[in-house]
């Protein structure tokens, strides 16, 4: 089931992943040399307070005064010597001075800029921003977006909801970063279900909890082409209402298609429900409201027409739809179609539900779509809910729509 469509997600999941690893670089911070302290310092000069340093060149200078006759060399020896102590000793009483503004410094500057003296600019400011993350923005994913919607399209998927999975991804993934180390792949899969999750359950509707509240009889029509199922969809939903413990009468409405009435006779029989259907040629309305009148008559909690099918072009057709609603109005009007016939069925939902507005959709033969676009479109377009899949023959293959099953479906879970 799908096995196309998943091979286009999985083909995206792989690019993007790509994208990303290829611009995951590890962020290794350079250490810049920090300039050694002068050698010898502590040895040339005594860690002496300040003010026995000023003693000591007081008494030094009062020498002075006094008539000693040295040598000219040993007085200029001297003399440097002097200079050479006072410039030390300015030099130290800076660096007390400098030592004392560093400790007024706030303890968290201190920190921030011990932790970062020795990294480059370039390299702290990815460390800042990034955080040891890879930043992705509009532009890595150009490409392989475009790839994920022309496989959208390949998928049978409407332009449209093309778009609006692309454009959910795009704002999921624009602007968040992906942890060094962490699964690529799951980043990607998780944008990509939640943006198909978006699509598949607008406006769901729960068909249990509907008809149990509801006033009986219920009336539900069935709608579609020919060749789509639609028959067979109503004799799985009979069996699916008798197995709640309902009762359930049969309208033979399409009088227009042969063999149509004897179809769903057998049906019947097999289920052990009431059919009411009238000569080849009558007129359908009349018999779904002889169905209703029945249902009402005997307490039957479910009236099931079928109906001809048409197409929203055949306005002679369309015109008895609209009598079949104004005489007999229905509760519920549901949609039948293939899932296979991907971008048709979709344009065929979009068709039906401008000229008589549908309620929810079944699709059948899901067991054999490759694409899935039908689907997860058909929602979308129609902005009805899917109701069923019809998943086989069997009249128990007729599988309730649950979104989280369908995605899990399209991502081998």
């Amino acid at each position: 089931m799908f096995n196309k469509f998943k091979e286009k997600l999985g083909n995206f999941k792989k690019a993007l992943s790509k994208t990303i690893d290829d611009k995951a670089v590890d962020i290794e911070p350079v250490v810049e040399p920090v300039p050694e302290a002068e050698e010898g310092f502590e040895e040339d000069i005594e860690p002496i307070p300040e003010e026995e340093a000023l003693e000591m060149l007081t008494e030094e200078e009062s020498y002075k005064a006094e008539p000693v006759t040295v040598a000219p060399a040993t007085v200029e020896t001297e003399d440097r010597k002097k200079a050479e102590y006072r410039k030390k000793l300015e030099n130290r009483k800076k660096a007390i001075e400098s030592k004392t503004e560093e400790e007024n410094i706030p303890e968290e500057k201190k920190s921030f800029f011990k932790k970062f003296s020795n990294i480059g600019f370039t390299k702290k400011a990815k460390a800042l921003v990034l955080n040891r993350e890879v930043y992705l923005d509009s532009k890595d994913l150009e490409e392989p977006l475009w790839e994920l919607e022309m496989g959208l399209l390949e998928s049978d998927l409407a332009l449209s909801v093309s778009e609006a999975i692309v454009e959910s991804v795009k704002k999921q993934l624009t602007g968040t970063t992906k942890r060094i180390g962490s699964n690529t792949g799951e980043i990607v899969e998780e944008a990509l279900k939640k943006a198909i999750l978006d699509v598949v359950s607008a406006n769901t509707f729960d068909f249990d909890e509907y008809v149990k509240d509801k006033e009986k009889p219920v009336h539900i029509v069935f709608v579609g082409i020919n060749g789509t199922g639609k028959t067979t969809s109503i004799a799985k939903m009979t069996h699916r209402l008798l197995k709640s413990d309902y009762s359930v009468v049969l309208a033979a409405g399409d009088t227009f298609r042969a063999g149509a009435i004897d179809q769903l006779g057998i049906h019947a029989d097999r289920l052990g429900v009431k059919m009411i259907k009238h000569q080849p040629g009558a007129d359908p309305a009349a018999v779904i409201y002889d169905a209703v009148q029945y249902a009402k008559g005997h307490k039957i909690d479910f009236i099931l027409s079928d109906t001809a099918g048409r197409m929203h072009t055949n306005l002679n057709l369309m015109s008895q739809m609209e009598k079949i609603c104004r005489v007999s109005t229905p509760d519920l009007i549901i949609f039948v179609d293939e899932a296979v016939a991907g971008n048709d069925a979709v344009e065929r939902a979009a068709q039906f539900n401008d000229a008589v507005p549908i309620d929810g959709s079944i699709l059948t033969k899901i067991d054999a779509d490759a694409k899935g676009g039908a689907a997860i479109s058909i929602a979308y377009i129609t902005g009805k809910p899917i109701l069923f899949f019809g998943i086989g023959q069997g009249y128990e293959d007729l599988k309730k729509f649950d979104p989280e099953w369908f995605i899990g479906q399209l991502f081998n879970q």
